[in-house]
């Protein structure tokens, strides 16, 4: 079984997002924001989005409010922001949860399967990112600091294999 057939989100109008539908693909999966210092991220992902999606690559941005509280607005502000701003049209899904009790199942399970740095769990602030491969194997977390393009090998690997 791929193990995204276990995790839901939901769009920014509130309709459910099963995660299955991108089994076989390769993701890469973000904790966004749109007040942080990495925000213009967003127009690199969107790059990485554009040169290989028709390859199987998916970019799935999931907005969150946990740091800073850089990310106030609601669902809808925040898929305007993204599109309007930077072009985004990758799929941005609603507010959740990384880190605490609260924490969105798929991110629980994204952290327990790449640890961040000495074996710690938790996502110190926006912008992690996670590659997920076609198998459904979480490939790599890169920090918050690791600019998109410097995935592109990353991501050229994971849709060869």
């Amino acid at each position: 079984m791929h193990p995204l057939e276990d995790f839901n989100a939901h769009s920014t109008d509130g309709h459910s997002v099963p995660l299955r539908q991108y089994a076989g693909q390769v993701l890469l999966i973000v904790n966004t924001a749109s007040a942080c210092g990495f925000t213009p991220q967003l127009a690199g992902l969107q790059a990485l989005h554009q040169q290989y999606a028709a390859q199987g690559l998916v970019v799935l941005g999931f907005p969150c409010n946990q740091f800073g509280t850089q990310e106030p607005g609601s669902n809808a502000e925040i898929a305007q922001f993204c599109q309007r701003n930077y072009g985004v049209d990758f799929p941005v899904l609603a507010k959740v949860e990384v880190n605490g009790a609260g924490a969105h199942p798929l991110f629980q399970w994204l952290k327990a399967q790449a640890p961040g740095l000495l074996g710690t769990q938790a996502i110190k602030w926006n912008f992690t990112k996670f590659l997920v491969g076609r198998d459904g194997r979480v490939i790599r977390r890169y920090a918050p600091q690791t600019a998109p393009h410097e995935l592109a090998a990353d991501i050229e690997a994971a849709l060869a294999a």
